[in-house]
């Protein structure tokens, strides 16, 4: 008898495995927004919107989805989807707290952030398409899963 509730591939090898993807996916996203010096939840102004903070919104976060789906493997793609939420939500929540906001910025309202998060997501979520493709394994499992 098949029981419902276990699901094969998920083993501690694919957890670990998925775990350290989203980790390295969500690191590269914190760290590099920080090495560009961009923050996404503080508006200045309409030059705000400038080549960095285009480079750290979209193509960082391909980034980081490329690589949640080249540690991962088949099904990164799906994986790619999170990193970006984490680590935006962590700069917008510190940027909430913090006693002096940089001179000339506020904190941008809720629902444009989510608005910015979003497209994150969705340019992780391509990146994790490339990275499949880039390792060619979109094509099928290796072997097929018994029937038990």
């Amino acid at each position: 008898m098949k029981s419902s509730l276990v699901i094969r591939w998920w083993t501690p090898a694919s957890i670990l495995r998925g775990s350290l993807a989203l980790a390295l996916g969500a690191l590269v996203e914190h760290f590099g927004l920080r090495l560009l010096g961009v923050h996404i939840e503080l508006f200045t102004g309409i030059d705000y919107f400038n080549f960095r903070w285009f480079t750290g919104l979209f193509l960082l976060s391909g980034l980081a989805g490329v690589l949640v789906a080249s540690v991962y493997g088949l099904g990164g793609k799906i994986l790619a989807y999170f990193p970006p939420g984490p680590a935006l939500a962590l700069d917008y929540y510190v940027s909430m707290h913090a006693a002096h906001l940089p001179a000339g910025s506020q904190l941008m309202p809720l629902g444009w952030w989510g608005f910015f998060v979003i497209l994150a997501i969705e340019s992780s979520a391509l990146g994790g398409i490339f990275g499949e493709v880039m390792n060619k394994r979109i094509y099928g499992r290796d072997r097929p899963l018994s029937e038990e």
